[in-house]
């Protein structure tokens, strides 16, 4: 199911999602202090193309610089990444097969509003205590 899922994802809106999260990581790399943005960018850009079966946990040597990181992102562009999911989702949500992609899309926009400090793992190498 979760291959059914993630093509379906990729023709109707995750290629679209991951080209705007491979185009911010471009973007993020023209400064070598914006590096780390866009390496979180094409991160979740791929996470973006197949994201059924994958979840995002916290790193556990996340800190304050992961944080302030953070808030910078947001107001550069994870906005903008936020607003492109909720359009998305909302274009999903019309038909009923889209529904579960309009819900994943909106499970997307934490990541895409706060990414450092996050790691995408499979959904079965999640720690049992979360």
């Amino acid at each position: 199911m979760r291959i059914l899922l993630n093509i379906i994802w990729l023709i109707f809106g995750g290629l679209w999602l991951a080209l705007g999260y491979f185009a911010a990581g471009l973007i993020c790399c023209i400064l070598i202090i914006t590096i780390p943005f866009g390496i979180a960018s094409f991160r979740i850009g791929i996470y973006a193309l197949w994201p059924f079966g994958k979840t995002t946990v916290d790193k556990p040597t996340a800190g304050t610089m992961s944080l302030i990181g953070n808030v910078i992102w947001i107001l550069v562009a994870g906005i903008w990444l936020a607003l492109g999911h909720i359009a998305t989702a909302l274009a999903m949500a019309v038909t009923i097969i889209g529904i579960p992609l309009a819900v994943a899309n909106l499970k997307m926009i934490p990541i895409s509003l706060m990414p450092l400090g996050k790691e995408i793992v499979p959904v079965d190498a999640r720690p049992s205590h979360l």
